[in-house]
């Protein structure tokens, strides 16, 4: 995980970075990494399926193919393992970060589709991913 390094004049730091803001960071990635989890639902449901429930939303996996629907899913859900277990197992925990920042690459992705589709109106929750991710990125690296 990462290491307390001791108090200073601004509390009990984990690495380079405060306890707040490892907890933050913590928060923030399980979140991503839930979203990502529910995502991989495209490798098991017909897209079809996820279409009809989606609704307007959920209307763009019939411009992908099944296969690439995998591909997409396999990629959520390797995303989901290199956000938490690098950081929980202590094997590499600089994959983290870069784990984020694929993540953050995936979502400008979905915004460009989105915005290609000319979904606006769904971008919203692309946009917070995006974010989400670029601040874990942000947050790890500098830690």
């Amino acid at each position: 995980m990462f290491h307390v390094t001791g108090t200073g004049r601004h509390g009990v730091r984990v690495g380079g970075i405060s306890m707040a803001m490892n907890v933050t960071l913590w928060i923030i990635t399980g979140i991503l990494a839930a979203v990502l989890l529910i995502s991989t639902s495209k490798m098991i449901f017909p897209r079809e399926k996820i279409a009809a429930l989606g609704g307007h939303a959920g209307q763009w996996v019939l411009d992908f193919s099944p296969t690439a629907l995998r591909i997409i899913g396999s990629l959520e859900l390797l995303a989901v393992f290199g956000l938490i277990l690098p950081a929980v197992l202590d094997i590499a925990p600089v994959m983290v970060p870069v784990t984020a920042t694929c993540v953050a690459a995936l979502f400008v992705g979905a915004v460009v589709m989105r915005l290609r589709r000319g979904e606006r109106a769904t971008i919203t929750p692309d946009v917070v991913y995006l974010a989400m991710a670029i601040f874990v990125a942000w947050g790890r690296f500098a830690g």
